[in-house]
């Protein structure tokens, strides 16, 4: 016991070490065209030691957020604002998608169309029907991942009130903390750590593993090259599948942020009582229609 606390305390020390040195070395660590550097990335990535600097960085938020509660609510303020903002943008990719799918559908069976050729920015690309009709996933899977966390913000979430909706306004701020802490960021840290080597995976040769130890993934280093797999399941099909890899990394990037705000909002509310509950919150509102039209 006495030295996984040693371990802990000592490690959350060196996450400030870490952090300080991690800065001053960021344009030379994210020269991936560097064999050695792209290896450093590949690994601290998914590392104890950018684990313990995220912790150190939440830790010192919520320090500071308990001297000064106005900090804190700037703080959760716009983490929100990120995860709505975001979530709004990537919403769009669902009229996109539908518009795409119409587009495809009126090519192929009224024209009889095999390509489609579109230059953004002068720029020529060509596909056949079939790699945009597959794509159509990709948009899917962008709004599944990205707007994760702004449907948290929104409420959007099912949650189950069997003893939740009973409980007074300071147990439910408990549950929530409780529920951020021992549930949504653990899950959230695996699925990014499996996530991140996964990706990488997809993205270099040899194969990188879960288990590499810094020195094995050294050795690799001489041997290190891109092969960035764009292989497709149906002839002439989407082939950029390793995106999707990136999604799961932003996905669990984005709702990790999200469970430290829902985490300080909680506190806040807990703090303040049942008059700060939804404070600040920015909740898109549908209008009634029937309503507006009485009222007029």
């Amino acid at each position: 016991m006495t030295d996984a606390l040693v371990w802990l305390v000592s490690n959350i020390g060196l996450g400030f070490v870490n952090l300080v040195r991690a800065l001053a070395t960021l344009p030379g660590s994210l020269n991936l065209a560097d064999k050695q550097a792209r290896i450093d990335v590949i690994y601290y990535g998914a590392s104890v030691e950018l684990f313990f600097v995220v912790l150190d960085i939440f830790l010192v938020v919520l320090v500071i957020g308990l001297w000064r509660r106005p900090f804190l609510w700037a703080v959760v303020r716009g983490l929100e604002a990120f995860a709505n903002g975001s979530g709004r943008i990537v919403a769009w990719g669902g009229l996109i998608m539908v518009l795409q799918q119409v587009i495809v559908i009126f090519l192929q069976r009224f024209f009889r169309v095999a390509e489609i050729t579109i230059s953004p920015f002068g720029f020529p690309f060509t596909q056949s029907l079939g790699w945009f009709a597959d794509e159509l996933k990709l948009y899917n899977a962008a709004i599944v991942a990205l707007a994760c966390a702004y449907t948290f913000v929104q409420g959007g979430h099912v949650r189950v009130d069997l003893f939740y909706a009973r409980m007074s306004h300071r147990g439910k701020r408990l549950v929530d903390m409780f529920g951020s802490i021992v549930f949504m960021m653990p899950m959230m840290v695996i699925i990014w750590m499996y996530g991140w080597f996964y990706l990488w995976r997809n993205l270099v040769t040899p194969p990188i593993n879960v288990t590499d130890s810094y020195e094995a993934l050294s050795r690799k280093a001489a041997i290190l090259r891109w092969n960035v797999q764009t292989t497709s399941f149906s002839p002439s099909g989407f082939n950029g599948y390793f995106i999707f890899k990136v999604l799961i990394v932003l996905f669990a990037a984005t709702m990790l942020i999200h469970a430290a705000s829902y985490f300080f909002r909680s506190l806040l509310e807990f703090i303040e009582g049942p008059d700060a509950a939804d404070k600040n919150l920015d909740r898109d509102v549908l209008s009634d229609i029937g309503t507006a039209e009485k009222t007029g």
